[in-house]
């Protein structure tokens, strides 16, 4: 017969609750603040309910009413240099965070409200309504809020989405030094969700001093949580994660605050992350000003046994039993900031001309102008107005030939050598001697903080990258082993990282630079060899490059480095081993960002590439010697920064284009750019734009599948002869 023993975490997990000497024993001062967070935070809520039921606020109104003792308990004890992110349902967080930040000593609910209370309140407020005085000038709304300042990054509207980004601010709060902490919120529909269990996995490998608050209010939209789990008690998966783990009653705004205090010495004594869960009840339907029950997914009982839990009531009561307030003080403070929410939403409404009595609408001054529609999408690149940036022809330095991948990992030293911002991190980059392919070679032992082995995980680590760039005060540079592995980072890479700074008003840097790499003809077959160019082109907040030579890759690299904006820096295998002109020593040069190379000038064709492909095209011109065609070399890919100079003076003077890609049709990059090209040089061709691409199917492992599914120097003479007849 087989043994058994007991086995046990490795962390504790523990409930919290208070007792009435706990409330006896609470500052009062501190419950005073608690209340009065409370109170403004419930009285925001249903003004927006009352504006969302009015038709005034355009897009979803999720209110947190209920879950306020969660959030105030939580953030009273954090400091305005931690860091807090959020879900959907954030206002109450966000709230919170921005009050403590203008309020560090806490909020007399006996005295007026302070000039800078209201402009949180009102800054919120027309954030929520869409409009410009909004913190991100109203395009965020209600699902995302940021004001940076605050320590309040960004609340997400995908669920569990913001989790990995939160592990970002952690480690550069750490890296600096700083004692700062990282918290992030979420709720029970994103405990299941793969960036959060991904991200309390890193987060506990490279203890962080992040905390995974739940918000555990039992309904995602109009499921229970018994539904779609077996361990309703959210809190054990930090177990799973040696993470040290809370249980609270979240009704309880005092039990979260001694639960947190606890979370945050833990933290801050450099012990790793925690989570904590708390259990509150929103009163609301998911979006609007119904309760759930309207909608028949729990009863009435239920909420009415929830809302005798009220955490305003209770702290309320405790105030005036321990006689710090009376019930006619706290009586007059409702009713005072009641009013005061009246008059800070006045200021945006007017009555409806001719309507019906009471009926009213924003005011035409408040709303954005149309005219800021794509204003911040990307960054302006002022960065680069004292930037060393050359190119070829220009250079001044020492040339020889050079390894393509001896350059990759030579520039990247330099960089880190010179500028201790920048860190690197991805799957093996600090191990093989400079991952996979020699990349980060040297790296790791001349920067040993600052290269970064991370799991498995494209999704926490990549959104780890935003969170550091969002930070601002580090430049991270994140590498995947294969460009196809961006599927599996799909939210992170464009829903997060490459819509940031438009989101959240136009301000927000994301200096970020991934680095992947295109495999095609390797054998890796269809899930290792994708070029992921055309779909990075759909994301307008993404700069892109493909350096095609040595000397190319040391500017481009730097370039990115130094945009503000994300840069995904394209390297093909087949180039690594190549050997082309770079440079010996001078390894500091930008290249112009949006400059295409003219790598053969010719009067028959203009034929565009990148990467590769660009050495099949000369080839190919090379083999066949009867087509004097004009090879551009494209260098910069997304909308923002195509050489549309360059590649309009070429075809001004051959009226004929090919675009060369290797990949498969489907994801090629070359369709928007023939439909750009057609738009913008109709008058100036004699035929439609050709295109030499890949397959529909994605390259197979089998040599001989493999080779029929890209395109290379054959395909390229093929359609050569095709368009010239020669």
């Amino acid at each position: 017969m087989p043994t058994h023993k007991k086995l046990s975490p490795a962390s504790p997990w523990v409930e919290v609750a208070t007792t009435k000497k706990d409330w006896d024993a609470a500052d009062s001062a501190l419950l005073t603040s608690m209340f009065t967070q409370i109170l403004l935070i419930r009285t925001f809520e249903e003004y927006v309910l009352q504006l969302a039921s009015q038709g005034l606020v355009h897009g979803p109104a999720h209110s947190s009413v209920g879950q306020e003792g969660g959030a105030v308990g939580s953030i009273l004890p954090l400091t305005g240099s931690d860091f807090v992110n959020g879900s959907h349902r954030g206002h109450h967080q966000f709230l919170a965070k921005a009050l403590g930040y203008v309020a560090p000593d806490g909020i007399d609910p006996t005295a007026p409200l302070s000039s800078e209370i209201r402009t949180v309140l009102s800054r919120t407020l027309a954030e929520i309504c869409g409009l410009s005085r909004g913190y991100c000038r109203g395009r965020g709304g209600s699902m995302h809020l940021q004001w940076r300042d605050a320590g309040a990054m960004g609340t997400n509207a995908i669920v569990g989405g913001g989790v990995p980004q939160a592990a970002g601010f952690a480690w550069s709060a750490r890296q600096a030094k700083s004692d700062a902490v990282s918290v992030t919120y979420f709720g029970d529909g994103a405990v299941n969700i793969g960036s959060v269990l991904e991200t309390l996995n890193l987060a506990g490998a490279w203890s962080l001093p992040l905390c995974f608050f739940i918000e555990n209010n039992q309904y995602a939209v109009s499921t229970h949580i018994s539904e779609v789990t077996a361990e309703p008690r959210l809190s054990a998966r930090g177990l799973g994660f040696n993470v040290p783990s809370w249980k609270v009653d979240g009704m309880d705004p005092l039990a979260v605050h001694l639960a947190m205090t606890e979370a945050l010495a833990h933290m801050r004594a450099g012990s790793g992350p925690t989570v904590i869960e708390a259990d509150v009840y929103r009163y609301f339907h998911q979006n609007g000003p119904f309760p759930g029950s309207a909608f028949g997914y729990r009863t009435k009982d239920e909420e009415q046994e929830w809302r005798a839990r009220d955490p305003l009531a209770l702290v309320s009561g405790h105030l005036v039993r321990r006689g710090i307030l009376s019930a006619e003080q706290i009586e007059e403070c409702t009713v005072r900031v009641r009013a005061d929410m009246a008059a800070i939403g006045d200021v945006f409404l007017e009555p409806v001309p001719d309507g019906k009595p009471g009926q009213r609408r924003i005011k035409a001054a408040e709303w954005p102008n149309p005219d800021f529609r794509d204003v911040g999408v990307r960054g302006d690149l002022s960065e680069f107005d004292d930037a060393y940036i050359t190119d070829l022809g220009t250079f001044g330095g020492e040339l020889a030939d050079r390894k393509f991948i001896d350059v990759v990992a030579e520039v990247m030293g330099r960089r880190m050598a010179e500028d201790d911002r920048v860190v690197v991190l991805g799957e093996d980059v600090h191990r093989l001697n400079g991952g996979t392919n020699g990349a980060t070679k040297g790296l790791a032992a001349a920067h040993p903080d600052r290269v970064l082995g991370t799991p498995i995980s494209e999704n926490a680590f990549a959104g780890l990258g935003c969170g550091i760039a969002l930070d601002g005060r580090y430049v991270p540079v994140v590498e995947f082993m294969y460009a196809d592995f961006m599927w599996v980072a799909a939210d992170q890479l464009f829903n997060q990282i490459g819509k940031a700074r438009h989101m959240f008003g136009g301000d927000s840097d994301v200096p970020l630079v991934l680095r992947s790499k295109v495999a095609m003809g390797t054998g890796y077959g269809s899930q290792h060899s994708m070029d992921p160019a055309g779909i990075f082109a759909t994301a307008p907040g993404w700069r892109i490059v493909a350096p095609s030579t040595p000397f190319d890759y040391v500017g481009l690299m730097n370039s990115a480095l130094r945009c503000k904006d994300p840069v995904v820096v394209l390297e093909h295998v087949d180039l690594y081993a190549s050997v082309g002109p770079g440079p010996v020593d001078d390894l500091d040069y930008c290249l112009p960002v949006g400059k295409a190379a003219v790598r053969r000038s010719g009067s028959d064709l203009t034929v565009l590439s990148y990467l590769a492909m660009t050495n099949y095209v000369l080839e190919a011109v090379e083999q066949l010697g009867t087509v004097d065609a004009e090879v551009v070399d494209l260098r910069w890919l997304d909308r923002a920064s195509v050489d549309w100079d360059t590649i309009g003076e070429s075809i001004r003077k051959t009226n004929n284009v090919l675009i060369a890609e290797q990949g498969a049709a489907g994801t090629s990059y070359g369709a928007w750019l023939a439909d750009e090209i057609q738009r913008r040089f109709f008058d100036w061709l004699d035929q439609p734009v050709q295109r030499v691409h890949g397959g529909e199917a994605s390259p197979s492992i089998s040599k001989v599948l493999e080779r029929a599914a890209i395109a290379q120097t054959a395909e390229v003479v093929t359609e050569l002869k095709k368009i010239t007849g020669r």
